[in-house]
């Protein structure tokens, strides 16, 4: 059934009724058919991981794990998504990335269902009923070969995030603006963005580096401090190493094209240049260092979160570093408005700041992507806005003094009508 040490240890434990009462189960690497052993946990079972194994079918009868919320199957060859999970009332977190998916059928669907991550598949179409999924919050298609979506995402009102990247999409469904909780799209690697605008990149081998410590790692590649060594100096950098595969955010290459179409400006983390050379052909991005006393704003969404961030329970901001982080913030966005991109992940967990004085920088390019131009444009920036709109309300929430104010613009960038939305150039003249 396995392969996998750790996998069969567990499975041992099961069936030996060890795991009575357990609300989470890993099993991830190795499985070839599902354990019948897993309905012995159907009263309490919540989070189930199944992946990187060589499933290709879940059994019919998987609704009786009534509790399951999350299911991860991700790195299994399934060809289509199993129409079990529909039975799963409770389940709402579905997980079947790198699958080798093509068929995506409407009992699959459970009723649910809040966040579909999809992945590096090869679906070319999804069905309408994903649209009649009242609680749909998160949707991660990046990868596929999708050159439409279901007309039924229309009506998708809590709908906050999504993904379409490095699919095929040669424009983007006209009624896409116009949802009332998106905040987060992204369709960067598309046909529909045309050809990259002319840049002049600059460089930088890699015998002119010295890697140093870590200093994070998320879902595209690596960040390590560094030295850059030119002109008989050493200037300090942070460079970040790409995986080199399909994030749920993108292509890497799209990530360093757009850092570096952004130029510079006091509050971003852009790029001073793409690194060549590499001994094992590894793609890179030389970047500024930050001060090592600098830290994220919040920690990202968690799986009860969903798409929203996490903060410190305790975090107490003063009414000056509210003002201050909002309108850095917001200053970087009329940059990249202007610079004809959409940031695509304008969260607080991709902002670093130094915590004391809310000086700020927005960094993480992995879900930008190209705007159209004119009006088109204008009402994509819009969605954004409402990204913008809500960061504002979780500072205020931390906020140790009411800022009406504030309180007033945050309505008005996250009000569901999104033509009525100002533009951040706007809010940022309210802000000064």
């Amino acid at each position: 059934m396995t392969t996998n040490a750790g996998t069969a240890r567990q499975l041992t434990a099961l069936a030996r009724g060890d795991l009575q009462g357990t609300c989470e189960l890993r099993l991830a690497g190795g499985l070839t058919e599902f354990p019948r052993d897993v309905f012995g946990l159907a009263d309490s079972l919540e989070i189930l991981d199944l992946g990187a194994g060589s499933l290709t079918r879940l059994p019919e009868d998987l609704g009786r794990l009534r509790k399951l919320r999350v299911l991860f199957c991700s790195g299994n060859p399934f060809e289509r998504l199993p129409p079990a999970l529909g039975d799963c009332l409770a389940l709402s977190q579905i997980g079947f990335r790198g699958c080798g998916l093509t068929e995506v059928p409407a009992e699959a669907l459970p009723p649910s269902l809040r966040w579909l991550t999809l992945t590096d598949n090869r679906i070319s179409t999804l069905p309408d009923a994903l649209g009649h999924r009242p609680f749909l919050q998160k949707l991660m298609l990046s990868g596929n070969r999708l050159t439409a979506l279901p007309n039924g995402l229309a009506g998708a009102g809590r709908l906050e995030l999504l993904r379409l990247s490095a699919n095929r999409f040669e424009a983007l469904p006209a009624w896409l603006n116009a949802l009332p909780a998106l905040a987060w799209p992204t369709w960067a690697g598309n046909p529909l963005e045309g050809p990259p605008p002319p840049t002049r990149e600059r460089s930088i081998p890699w015998s002119d580096l010295v890697l140093n410590e870590r200093l994070g790692e998320g879902a595209s590649g690596e960040v390590f401090a560094a030295q850059w060594r030119r002109d008989d100096a050493d200037t300090a950098v942070a460079v970040k190493l790409f995986k080199g595969a399909m994030t749920s955010d993108g292509l890497p290459e799209r990530e360093m094209e757009a850092c570096l179409s952004a130029g510079t400006h006091p509050n971003l983390a852009g790029g001073l240049g793409r690194l060549t050379d590499h001994p094992g052909g590894t793609q890179g991005l030389v970047m500024p260092r930050l001060p090592d006393d600098w830290r994220v704003l919040a920690a990202p969404p968690s799986l009860e979160s969903c798409s929203r961030d996490v903060y410190a329970p305790d975090l107490r901001l003063p009414v000056g570093v509210v003002r201050r982080i909002a309108r850095q913030i917001a200053t970087a966005v009329v940059h990249l408005h202007g610079r004809g991109l959409l940031h695509g992940d304008l969260y607080a967990h991709n902002i670093l700041w130094d915590g004391t004085t809310g000086a700020a920088t927005l960094s993480d390019f992995g879900a930008a992507c190209r705007l159209p131009p004119g009006e088109a444009g204008r009402n994509l920036q819009r969605l954004e806005v409402r990204a913008w709109g809500i960061l504002l309300g979780e500072l205020l929430a931390h906020c140790r003094e009411p800022l009406p104010d504030l309180a007033t613009l945050e309505r008005a960038c996250t009000q569901p009508e999104t033509a009525r939305r100002p533009l951040m150039a706007d809010l940022l003249a309210a802000l000064s």
